[in-house]
């Protein structure tokens, strides 16, 4: 079956060029285009894309906000940001607001097709460790009271589930946590897979994001 994608970006010459590279591929096809945030939330339903490439500044409806109102729907498709700057404070927001990740505008086009099929899979494309980046960064900009019903969602977790978590937000790769733990892979992703179950988050960089928001790992990536 192929991915469908839906492209939304003011530049039609951008949206031009990744047109052409994903339907050169067998197993994507085009579904939609939009030319910013509202066109996109009303091609949504009729086009049922399963991931959008989405710019993030736009008129109207910028992308932040396109973003939070697509991952609040039910089903909701998985959302790519395309970003110009690296450790942009959009991309921050973008993860915040529930996208899967985000890559740089001239990304090759070979590794902007495996994150689409990563980002399809139920992958993040965005290393940890660029995430942590990132809200190393932005973090500290943006006080704010803890969640408390995040934090009780923590709760859930046992003592080893909280130790993985801890290292993933920490930027840790599923090997690296396997060796640090002295367990092996496939444990570890089993322990990812209820992490985001239990705490009812979408990937890895949610992971990410409610670690620090919640105050167990701060600015630094220490816990």
């Amino acid at each position: 079956m192929s991915i469908r994608v839906m492209l939304v970006d003011d530049q039609v010459l951008l949206r031009t060029g990744f047109r052409m590279v994903l339907a050169a591929q067998p197993d994507m096809e085009v579904v939609a285009e939009a030319g910013d945030g509202a066109e996109a939330l009303e091609a949504l339903g009729p086009a049922a894309p399963d991931v959008v490439l989405m710019d993030v500044r736009m008129p109207r409806l910028d992308g932040v906000e396109a973003t939070r109102r697509i991952c609040a729907r039910e089903g909701a498709p998985k959302v790519l940001i395309l970003t110009t700057f690296d450790l942009d404070e959009y991309a921050f927001s973008a993860l915040k607001a529930g996208a899967s990740g985000f890559m740089l505008k001239d990304v090759p086009p070979a590794e902007l097709l495996s994150a689409i099929r990563a980002v399809h899979s139920g992958d993040a494309v965005v290393a940890p460790s660029t995430t942590r980046r990132l809200l190393d960064r932005f973090t500290p900009m943006m006080p704010g009271p803890a969640d408390v019903p995040a934090k009780g969602r923590i709760g859930r977790l046992t003592e080893r589930e909280r130790e993985v978590m801890l290292l993933v937000a920490q930027g840790k790769s599923n090997g690296e946590i396997a060796a640090r733990l002295v367990l092996s892979e496939a444990t570890v992703k089993t322990h990812v897979g209820r992490i985001l179950t239990k705490l009812e988050l979408r990937d890895r960089v949610q992971v990410v994001v409610l670690a620090y928001e919640t105050g167990l790992v701060r600015a630094g990536g220490t816990p």
